[in-house]
């Protein structure tokens, strides 16, 4: 709730709304915890809730699952496109994990220098690489 009470909400209005996005991010049972009581995916989903606490159009998130075992990879990535999906934001996901990227509408792949984009449903459009 902090960084949106800074920036001006009323700190009820500001509670609500963190209330809200860790309750999406399957943490609202966690709320009183310190970041230390915390385990790496839950600190993820609240980095999540925090990115969208202050309504942005765009949520950058670079290597959201870098540091975490499989499970709780997927778990945040789960919540992570479905919490930008929810609350109509755009995500941009810096990634090395094939998995969270192939989630993307849109994938660019930046290899030996070189920047490739493809389509998301790619074989159903015709299209392959580019637009």
């Amino acid at each position: 709730m902090l960084p949106a009470y800074m920036t001006g909400m009323r700190k009820k209005d500001a509670m609500e709304k963190a209330r809200l996005l860790l309750a999406d991010m399957m943490l609202l049972k966690r709320a009183s915890h310190f970041p230390s009581q915390l385990s790496g995916g839950e600190r993820q989903r609240v980095a999540a809730a925090r990115a969208m606490v202050n309504d942005p159009d765009i949520i950058l998130a670079d290597e959201p699952t870098g540091n975490l075992d499989p499970r709780n990879s997927t778990i945040t990535a789960d919540l992570l496109f479905a919490g930008a999906e929810k609350w109509g934001k755009t995500l941009i996901v810096v990634t090395h994990d094939e998995a969270v990227a192939g989630r993307a509408k849109i994938r660019y792949s930046l290899e030996n220098g070189l920047l490739d984009a493809y389509k998301a449903n790619s074989a159903q459009d015709g299209g392959g690489k580019g637009f």
